[in-house]
């Protein structure tokens, strides 16, 4: 679907204010790219507003994604090319490879760029739902651990992002505590300390489950509830590590 259709039917947020200015010119062939072609189409070529809906959502989420990613990839200094290659499978997978090389192409662009992280996070706290600011995260998250190592610069830039995207503290602890495999961040994964009681835990494992279920970004495609998937199996791990080491049945 070409740039111009997507005007006519409203574009999502992410095409305008400073998010939009960092993509800069790519953003057409990024709609060309990252919209297919929209079902429940009429017979006058009419969209069905819920799917159109659902795709500006989509294009919302993936083009915030990008530019996130540079920022957290500039954090070090360093554009490790162990980062640029889990972003370019990450992209391919979910998109194939022409759209994928697009995609890519607007990502470098914006790693030459300075990118006023403040600005861009405001726009997109605005406009997107909290459970999709919370994938955001957990796939951020994923690139810089991309190369074996979270470097503490980015870890640095990542919690600063969720600040400014308006995310708990305590959630943005629980995502990355997903990312280590001790006992202690299998606690903080579920918002609790070795403190809490049997009873407590449970709850605790109740309560990020539903906050968590992949079903709360179900709008955002399957390659995000396929990431979404992943964070919902690593809370379900932490909850039976901490199974274990208490032997609660």
């Amino acid at each position: 679907m070409g740039l111009g259709r997507w005007i006519g039917a409203g574009i999502g947020f992410a095409t305008g204010g400073i998010i939009g200015a960092l993509i800069g010119g790519a953003i057409g062939s990024l709609f060309d790219t990252v919209s297919s072609p929209t079902v429940g189409s009429t017979s006058a070529g009419t969209a069905d507003p819920f799917e159109q809906q659902r795709r500006m959502s989509q294009n919302d989420f993936y083009i915030s994604l990008l530019v996130l990613i540079a920022a957290v990839m500039k954090a070090d200094g360093i554009v490790k090319k162990s980062e640029l290659d889990y972003v370019k499978k990450y992209l391919l997978s979910s998109f194939g490879e022409s759209r994928a090389a697009n995609m890519l192409k607007a990502l470098r662009d914006v790693l030459k760029k300075d990118i006023p992280l403040a600005e861009v996070c405001t726009q997109i706290r605005q406009n997107m739902q909290y459970a999709s600011r919370l994938e955001l995260l957990h796939l951020l998250y994923s690139v810089a651990q991309s190369d074996g190592v979270i470097d503490p610069s980015e870890i640095s830039v990542i919690e600063t992002i969720a600040s400014y995207l308006g995310i708990s503290s305590s959630d943005s602890q629980s995502i990355k505590a997903t990312f280590y495999d001790d006992l202690e961040s299998a606690y903080q994964a579920l918002e609790i300390t070795s403190a809490a009681t049997d009873e407590e835990v449970r709850k605790a494992y109740k309560k990020m489950a539903l906050k968590y279920h992949p079903d709360k970004v179900s709008h955002l495609g399957e390659d995000v509830q396929k990431s979404a998937n992943e964070k919902f199996k690593k809370i379900n791990e932490a909850y039976e590590r901490i199974k274990k080491q208490r032997n609660i049945k």
